[in-house]
């Protein structure tokens, strides 16, 4: 979580969605689409304090579209969820969510290495941001 210069709380996190199924060869394909999230003053706390890498976390919110100039000076496009309610689900033991008879199977470990958002030098820095 990081301050505006306002003042204003901002989180910015990237969710894993794995999508598991079988081609038309009957091998098993698995699919991870990741999506950027950015969540605003109580949220953002709540997001900063309570989500961590391996939470079950299901958010409502609206597509935004937005651009910036990164610091080679190409801009860039960005579609991203902007959270009006996270909601967190997944076992309790998990920090999280639903009573044990309420909860499903636990989901795999998602492999991070096609996250495009979390390769070096990706992140947004405070001058990036158009406030």
């Amino acid at each position: 979580m990081k301050f505006t210069s306002g003042g204003i709380p901002v989180a910015n996190f990237s969710l894993a969605v794995k999508e598991i199924y079988k081609n038309g060869d009957g091998e098993k394909r698995t699919n991870t689409l990741w999506i950027r999230c950015v969540a605003w003053r109580r949220w953002a706390e709540v997001v900063g304090e309570f989500v961590t890498r391996g939470k079950f976390l299901f958010v409502e919110g609206r597509l935004q579209l937005r651009s910036y100039q990164d610091r080679e000076g190409q801009k860039r496009n960005v579609t991203e969820v902007v959270v009006t309610t996270p909601r967190f689900l997944g076992p309790p033991n998990n920090g999280n969510g639903p009573k044990a008879a309420e909860c499903s199977k636990p989901a795999e470990p998602v492999d991070e290495s096609d996250n495009l958002f979390s390769e070096r030098g990706s992140e947004t820095t405070d001058q990036e941001i158009p406030f």
